[in-house]
């Protein structure tokens, strides 16, 4: 569906903090880094992955009203861990995991912002694993 999502930031150092672990619990390594540059996570060229940036025109990073990036999760766990790194390293809370049944009987979700301000969520659409 895309090739790759750009996410711009004030503060690099601080939002590659951020990304690394939270990119991680959702098996997306980090692929590229320039620290005067930005850095990339998921697959290369031609994608898909996200990348962070200070923007181009050199003007302040803003996030977009109504604007969310949303990673898909393997499971609600998954899900969990997403929201428990992101508030770990620097992001704040959104919403707490949790079924969102306005959006389906197994929509499991957690949304954050991270330090700059940008929204995002984890999704599971797998119904709950019985033990």
């Amino acid at each position: 569906m895309f090739s790759y999502m750009m996410i711009g930031s004030n503060d690099l150092a601080r939002s590659i903090a951020f990304y690394d672990p939270v990119m991680e619990v959702l098996g997306h390594p980090r692929i590229y880094l320039e620290e005067t540059d930005g850095a990339m996570w998921g697959k290369p060229d031609p994608g898909p992955h996200i990348m962070l940036a200070t923007p181009f025109d050199e003007k302040p990073a803003t996030v977009g009203n109504g604007m969310m990036i949303s990673f898909l999760a393997e499971s609600r766990a998954m899900v969990d861990r997403f929201y428990e790194a992101a508030l770990a390293n620097g992001g704040s809370d959104e919403g707490p995991p949790g079924l969102r049944l306005y959006y389906g009987p197994s929509f499991y979700a957690a949304y954050v912002r991270d330090p700059d301000g940008n929204k995002l969520n984890a999704v599971c659409y797998e119904a709950e694993e019985e033990e």
